[in-house]
């Protein structure tokens, strides 16, 4: 019997892995794709985002969403039976979409394939890092330790060392394929940098896509056949097999997001929510006053974006609601206070 393929989708926080699942769900060709989504921590936004999403042929039942933790930690609890459930559907999906959370770490994810419960129906397609261009562009990453302690020395909420250019280095690591996403929004010069940025990490030739809004054709993601859980020893990682680790330094919170009478009001709220200490992330989806339709709303550093994705539904509650991941013991007050206008 064949096996089911799996693409992992990785990437930092607010790379746009979301997008990109959305647009490869949309544009499924007549597969039937089923997606497994992990949020870090238990404050699912990402799965609210993808379920009901109105795509011919994506029901409820096609987005299952692992809110327990990190699914590279929780493998044996929650992603294994998972992925077991969907295949045991009486109509099976010929593809799954696995999108892991910002902080996942990828490798120990591909090894779970190789565990007795599933590695004769499953195999690992490819695995596709999302890198967000104008992040790495400002050196968000940069591999230089003078400039990376000259940057904990100016923030006063980094009293250790930063764990995140080694996630990061990890995610790339382990690609097959590395999409610079949001290009739209760099130039030229720009994007050679973050091209030489990411070939310094890399110990192999990985060919970097240039996408915008996550839109790639779904050809170059989905039939690989890169069977990554066999080629594990050309995927290196910071972290050793089997070697715990922890997202200890970061928090998660929800908070409610009351009506707004215009996106532009909210966004500008959202700028200074952002702004608080040790603010990494800003997402979630809010009602505008006089609007039938529900505002979804993305924050990374400085750049705030929002769109109407899809009606209210006639059953359903317009309350809105903000995910705020950070640094352990971010400004939660600042972020409150900026919300609250």
């Amino acid at each position: 019997m064949a096996k089911t393929p799996c693409t992992i989708i990785t990437g930092f926080l607010g790379a746009g892995k979301t997008t990109l699942v959305r647009h490869l769900l949309e544009n499924a060709g007549g597969r039937r794709l089923a997606v497994l989504v992990n949020e870090f921590g238990d404050l699912g936004f990402d799965g609210d985002f993808l379920e009901g999403c109105g795509i011919a042929g994506c029901t409820r039942e096609d987005v299952v969403e692992l809110p327990n933790g990190c699914i590279c930690c929780t493998v044996a609890d929650d992603f294994v039976p998972a992925l077991e459930k969907l295949l045991a559907r009486p109509n099976p999906p010929s593809h799954i979409l696995i999108e892991t959370s910002g902080l996942a770490l990828p490798k120990p994810l591909v090894q779970a394939f190789n565990w007795p419960a599933i590695r004769a129906r499953v195999t690992v397609d490819g695995v596709i890092a999302v890198v967000d261009g104008p992040a790495v562009a400002e050196g968000q990453f940069a591999d230089d330790p003078e400039a990376l302690a000259a940057q904990r020395a100016q923030d006063a909420s980094l009293d250790h060392d930063n764990p995140l250019e080694e996630v990061f280095e990890d995610q790339i690591l382990c690609a097959d394929l590395i999409l610079l996403n949001k290009s739209d929004l760099m130039d030229e010069a720009g994007k050679a940098r973050v091209r030489q940025e990411i070939a310094a990490h890399l110990p192999k030739a990985i060919k970097i896509v240039e996408t915008a809004h996550g839109s790639v054709d779904p050809a170059l993601i989905i039939g690989l056949g890169a069977a990554a859980e066999s080629d594990l020893a050309a995927r290196p990682s910071h972290h050793g097999e089997g070697e715990e680790h922890d997202h200890d330094d970061f928090d998660s919170v929800a908070l409610p997001l009351a009506s707004v009478t215009s996106p532009e009001v909210l966004a500008e709220r959202l700028a200074r929510a952002a702004e608080a200490e040790g603010v990494l992330r800003l997402k979630g989806f809010a009602s505008v006053t006089g609007k039938p339709m529900r505002l979804v709303v993305q924050g990374v550093g400085q750049r705030v974006s929002h769109h109407f994705d899809r009606a209210w539904a006639a059953d359903e509650a317009r309350e809105g609601r903000l995910v705020v991941i950070g640094l352990k013991g971010f400004d939660r007050a600042a972020v409150e206070a900026a919300l609250a206008g």
